[in-house]
Formats: C-alpha cells, sequence, structure tokens
C-alpha cells in the first residue's frame, strides 16, 4: 500500500466515521452488506476505558501480515488513538488463543482478530460478555458475536483469479488449483475459480491442491501433478505461500512461460517471478486496508454513545482486489 493511498483514506475518516455513528448500513447502497440473522448488542457508552485497540492474529512475521501491522500502525495514527498488534509469529493457534485472551483481560476499546479457526468464537462471546467489541479481519467467524467483518470479498477474488487463467489459456486446457484446504476464507476463492473457469467448457479441473500452507510441499506436489497431466495449462493459487512454491518448481522443470501461474497476494518472491515472466499475474487484496477500516468502526461505535448493533454497522466491508502483472507490478515493487 502506497503512502499516497493512506493520505486519500485519511481524508474520508471524517465522513466514514460519520456514516457508521450515525446511518444503517442499508441506506448506503456503496458498503455491500451480508445477510445476518444476528442482532448483537452491547452499550459501551457508558463503560470507561481507554482507547486502546488491540488486533489479535498469528503468522506474524509472514510478509503478508506486515500489512495489517502498517494498517493498524496507520489508523492509531489518523484517529490518535493506541493500538497494538500481538499474537505469534507461525501459525499456533493455541498461542493465538492466548493472545486473545490476554487482549480481553486488557480491557481495550476493541479487539480485531482473524478468523483463523472457529475455536476463536468462544472468545469473541467472552470479549461481547465483558463489553469489548469485536471486528473480524480477513478470515470471518460467521455465527460468533463478532460486530462486523472487514476483509477480501473472497469468492469474486476467486473469480476475478479464474477469470484471468482462462483467458491466459485461451480458455481450453487442464488447470489445477492450490489452496489450504478447511479454511472458509480460501474455500470460498475455490468456489469462485471454479465458477469462473466453469464459463470455459474446454476448461478441465484436474486437480484441487492442499498444500497446507507449506512452501516445500507445494513444490512436491506440483512435480507430482505435471507428471501426471503433462498437458498441464495453468495453475491458479488461492492462498499466499503458493505461488513462489509452484513457480519454482515449474522453472526446475523447464516449463516456464508453457504453464501459466496464477498466484495470490504480493510477497516479493511472487513479484520476482512475475518481473521475470514465470509468473503471469497475482490477486492482491488490499490488506492493510482490513484493520484500518476495524479500527474506525470500532473507534466510531466507542465515540457515537450508541448501543452497538447490527443497524448501527456495516455487517461486512469489502476491501476488494487488485491484479497485477507485468505491466503494473513496478508500482509496488520494493
Amino acid at each position: 500500500m502506497k503512502n499516497q493511498d493512506f493520505w486519500h483514506l485519511f481524508h474520508v475518516i471524517a465522513v466514514f466515521s460519520i456514516l457508521l455513528a450515525g446511518c444503517s448500513p442499508q441506506a448506503n447502497g456503496n458498503i455491500p452488506l451480508q445477510a445476518t440473522e444476528w442482532g448483537n448488542q452491547m452499550n459501551v457508552s457508558n463503560v470507561p476505558r481507554d482507547d486502546l485497540y488491540i488486533m489479535v492474529s498469528a503468522l506474524g512475521e509472514v510478509e503478508y501480515f506486515k500489512d495489517h501491522q502498517l494498517g493498524m500502525k496507520k489508523a492509531g495514527e489518523a484517529l490518535g488513538v493506541e493500538t497494538d498488534y500481538v499474537g505469534p509469529d507461525d501459525l499456533d493457534l493455541n498461542a493465538m488463543r492466548t493472545s486473545f485472551q490476554e487482549a480481553i483481560a486488557r480491557e481495550p476499546a476493541g479487539i480485531i482478530v482473524i478468523g483463523f479457526d472457529k475455536g476463536l468464537n468462544s472468545l469473541v462471546e467472552e470479549a461481547y460478555q465483558r463489553h469489548i467489541p469485536v471486528v473480524t479481519v480477513d478470515s470471518d467467524l460467521p455465527g460468533s458475536k463478532r460486530i462486523a467483518f472487514v476483509g477480501t470479498g473472497n469468492f469474486q477474488a476467486g473469480y476475478e483469479g479464474g477469470v484471468r487463467l482462462a483467458k491466459l489459456i485461451g480458455g481450453q486446457g487442464k488447470v489445477a488449483l492450490v489452496t489450504k484446504k478447511g479454511q472458509p476464507n480460501l474455500d470460498e476463492r475455490v468456489y469462485g475459480y471454479l465458477e469462473a473457469l466453469r464459463k470455459n467448457p474446454l476448461i478441465q479441473v484436474v486437480e484441487v491442491i492442499d498444500n497446507q500452507a507449506n512452501a516445500s510441499l507445494v513444490e512436491k506436489q506440483v512435480a507430482e501433478l505435471i507428471r501426471k497431466y503433462p498437458d498441464l495449462a495453468g495453475i491458479g493459487c488461492v492462498e499466499a505461500v503458493a505461488g513462489a512454491g509452484v513457480a519454482q518448481e515449474v522453472v526446475r522443470l523447464n516449463r516456464s512461460g508453457e504453464i501459466k501461474i496464477m498466484a495470490m497476494d504480493k510477497d516479493q518472491k511472487v513479484l520476482s517471478f512475475i518481473e521475470s515472466g514465470v509468473i503471469s499475474g497475482t490477486v492482491v487484496q488490499q490488506t492493510a486496508l482490513m484493520p484500518f477500516y476495524a479500527v474506525q468502526i470500532l473507534y466510531a461505535l466507542n465515540h457515537g454513545n450508541q448501543e452497538i448493533n447490527n443497524t448501527q454497522t456495516p455487517m461486512m466491508i469489502d476491501t476488494g482486489v487488485i491484479i497485477l502483472d507485468k505491466h503494473n507490478y513496478k508500482e509496488i515493487l520494493n
């Protein structure tokens, strides 16, 4: 995310906060909404606490999640509030739950959490019982008492990736998808890819691979995939780790240029492979916007002297995606 993009966002903070504080989300057609059966309510206006907003995550050392940290920092600077980012550096869900419990104990004005696992729902409930509003980002926790979800419209992200992959292979041929199965946001991207590819009757999806978000594993899987399908035309990746691993194996097997690759997100390895032409494009989430908007939602609710409920907040904000390829990747290459 470029600095000028954040400066533009700073100019709309006042308008955004007024929208959240005074309007039903149904009144604004520009905010994508999500059907809900929850009517969660709590009154935070009479609960004195510092303006502290905590994001609970995992995988904190992965490059993708650095943008979440940047979004929290920029939100704090824009609103003049304290923000903190906590959680393990790896995907240790037990450590993440401990970080969530510790965040609740600090009694912040609000908590932002990535819904890596539905086991976090009980902690959202605990925060709710203690009058601490929670907003999920990036991956949702459906059925929990979170106030809102801010993140990528994952079906649409997958759909756009699928449209681009179909175009790259000329609307025909065998393709495979790479994901981490069982993670709701990634499952939605797979569905989006499949829907886009289904519109091309000459395209055959031969496999959906579960790489378990493991770069070393995906290299072995791609080698086996190409052995089974030597005429493979394309590979679509719906999670961040896969893209570089797929590209490395395609290069090793001297299939660069023959097998078209659509990656996900924008780490430096992916951008380098786009530069060299091995990866044709990548679907990039606007990751920093997720906590940036989430903090604004929580701030508006805490400063609006009103009950928190599903008529005072948009249930879902779609932060959108951008397709990067050889024509525009340099705009964000470090």
